[in-house]
């Protein structure tokens, strides 16, 4: 819902895309050095955990001082976020920046969690007792047959092998008493959208070099530590935090389950499969203006800055409404 009698000015914010490793971060920062009057906003669904920097490629405590960002370090890693949080934190920001007549760039690589921004997407509510019964039926095929029955519409766009989206779809009809498909027209649907969406695009084979190349560096900045860290004393990650990349493969190494070298090349290959679903489901928005770029992310930089100086010109007294939640 859109709160009644109340307009904050949009003031021409950006929106940086790209898939993990590709340099949206860096290219962030350095238009907010160009361009004093910037906030940089994580939509980040990883960088939100305290303790976890290195594995998240969190901007470094420096990079935070020199420019506010937010979103970042929010919530204890044994804490679930929902994403109704996330959005409720992002819009809290977006607001405090414009008042500061100041102007924001956010930097995604999580799909969902942009999208939720972007389009103020309602995110149905969890019904955490009726998903565990659902989890005890092994047989996915039988789940997605009564999914079929209860809300046709939403199996339609699942795959019948994608027992998470199927358990959530089923989770949320059987909770709600209402469709699941009847939370907004669905993620297939892009409509208007007050942000303006940059996404910068580097060969694969790039790009998959860099996940590697980082990964190296991590290691070096002390990642197995900071992994170590987390899990001290049987402190368990939460189910969404646990899902970080890297993580769940550096802590099969401090158990002992396999190598150091076996575990980084477990989360190399893990993480440019994720670099793939990331490519796919950006691709997909038409909104987006893509820039390929042949070798340092950082070529885009001047054609963003000419694209953030557009977008303040003619957004400037564009008004945007403020979420009823805030």
């Amino acid at each position: 819902m859109l709160r009644k009698n109340e307009e904050t000015p949009l003031n021409g914010n950006l929106l940086i895309v790209g898939t993990t490793a590709s340099g949206k971060s860096s290219l962030a920062i350095e238009l907010a050095r160009r361009r004093p009057n910037i906030e940089i906003i994580s939509i980040d669904s990883m960088a939100i955990y305290k303790g976890m920097d290195i594995g998240t490629a969190t901007p470094t405590v420096a990079e935070q001082e020199e420019i506010p960002h937010h979103v970042i370090n929010i919530v204890d890693p044994s804490e679930e976020f929902a994403l109704p949080l996330f959005q409720f934190a992002v819009e809290k920001a977006l607001r405090e920046i414009t008042r500061r007549g100041n102007r924001a760039v956010l930097v995604g690589g999580t799909g969902l969690h942009v999208r939720a921004v972007v389009d103020r997407l309602e995110i149905p509510p969890r019904f955490l007792s009726i998903r565990d019964e659902i989890e005890l039926i092994s047989e996915t095929s039988f789940l997605y047959g009564k999914l079929k029955d209860l809300d046709p519409a939403a199996a339609t766009k699942i795959e019948p092998g994608n027992r998470r989206r199927i358990v959530r779809a089923l989770e949320v009809t059987l909770g709600a008493g209402r469709p699941f498909s009847s939370f907004g027209p669905g993620l297939d649907v892009y409509p208007p959208s007050p942000f303006t969406q940059i996404g910068i695009r580097l060969p694969r084979d790039l790009n998959d070099s860099r996940i590697a190349e980082r990964y190296k560096m991590q290691i070096e900045e002390g990642f197995v530590e900071e992994v170590r860290n987390l899990v001290s004393g049987g402190r368990e990650l939460s189910k969404t935090a646990s899902q970080a990349l890297g993580y769940k493969q550096i802590i099969s190494y401090i158990e002992g389950k396999n190598s150091l070298e076996e575990a980084i090349e477990s989360a190399i290959s893990s993480t440019r499969r994720f670099a793939r679903r990331q490519e796919k489901w950006f691709r997909r928005d038409p909104r987006i203006e893509w820039m390929d770029l042949d070798e340092n992310p950082l070529e885009a930089l001047e054609k963003v800055i000419k694209v953030f100086d557009e977008i303040g010109a003619n957004t400037l007294n564009e008004l945007v409404k403020v979420p009823d939640y805030l």
